[in-house]
């Protein structure tokens, strides 16, 4: 008797008393994060607090500078919650590519495109040709103040096109704090052209467009094919924020073009916090959080068809 409540108690408290954590994350279902980042394109000093909104506010957590550190920092988190894949991209393509080639199978590897331009974009094709990366962007050039119908764009949601990439990209109202950002640039409508122009394109909307919340919908009820993540405002702005725009997309029907992402940049930790965001929803049912975290981009990625595509995750960190 004595040995079962010990036992019952280890189960209860986990990590705290030692009990190993992939017990509890086998436990758990699968995840598939569809934002995330070996780093940001400005350089972020070490220990410095998540990013947060609106100010003035206090965020917390501490940033990892060193793209190696944070790569055992975002596995690990990993493991704990049982993400099986991640949409992996950032500014330093040899980075992404190497955090690939050390968890085979945890990423799909892609290029944050920040500023276009034809060098860039032949480097791209070549790369592309070799089967480094499997998806385009984050294209983050709202970020540089260019919108997504910007003529430099064409060629690159042309190439995505052909190649049947997935395709991520920032159209919003918010984004880090940078000299040529404009939330004008973020319009949602400021697709439509692309779309129009590229109906075989896999694109997705980082943030539902966040906070353009009618026109987001309304793009996503015209145009089928587009769908959205759920990211950095599961985590940056207050939750209650989160979730009313949330329950907007739900009450308009869209729960199945919902994915997770965390879009953890150098702040691991709030992988954690992006999970639980969805899962202590009240308003979502069971169906709708497994939809969210794991069954949309599933559908979304073609998963469904791919036999190595993973439905749990293995007990060995990379496979």
């Amino acid at each position: 008797m004595k040995a079962i409540q010990i036992l019952t108690l280890l189960l209860l408290i986990g990590p705290v008393a030692g009990f190993p954590e992939d017990v509890q994350a086998q436990d758990r279902p699968p995840i598939i994060d569809m934002h995330m980042h070996t780093g940001l394109p400005h350089r972020v000093p070490a220990g410095t607090p998540a990013l947060c909104r609106p100010a003035p506010c206090r965020g917390d957590g501490q940033a990892v500078a060193d793209p190696t550190e944070l790569m055992h920092g975002v596995l690990e988190v990993m493991d704990r919650y049982n993400i099986v894949k991640g949409f992996l991209s950032g500014v330093d393509w040899s980075v992404v590519k190497s955090w690939a080639a050390a968890a085979p199978g945890r990423f799909l590897a892609s290029p944050f495109i920040l500023r276009p331009g034809s060098s860039n974009l032949e480097a791209l094709k070549q790369e592309y040709a070799a089967g480094h990366f499997d998806g385009m962007g984050e294209i983050g050039t709202q970020l540089d103040g260019i919108p997504p119908n910007d003529p430099a764009l064409e060629p690159y949601f042309q190439l995505a096109e052909e190649r049947g990439l997935p395709v991520l990209i920032h159209t919003l109202g918010i984004g880090p704090y940078m000299p040529q950002f404009r939330s004008a640039a973020g319009s949602p409508l400021l697709l439509e052209g692309v779309l129009v122009k590229h109906p075989k394109l896999r694109l997705w909307v980082e943030n539902a467009g966040y906070p353009y919340r009618d026109q987001m919908i309304a793009m996503m009820y015209q145009y089928p094919h587009l769908y959205a993540d759920l990211s950095t405002i599961t985590w940056v702005i207050p939750r209650p924020a989160f979730y009313d725009y949330l329950k907007a997309f739900i009450r308009a029907g869209l729960g199945k073009r919902l994915m997770f992402g965390s879009d953890e940049m150098v702040w691991p930790e709030k992988i954690g916090a992006a999970v639980e965001s969805i899962e202590e929803a009240p308003f979502l049912t069971e169906e709708q959080k497994r939809d969210i975290l794991y069954n949309n981009a599933v559908r979304f990625l073609g998963l469904e068809s791919d036999k190595s595509a993973p439905v749990k995750r293995s007990a060995k960190r990379g496979g």
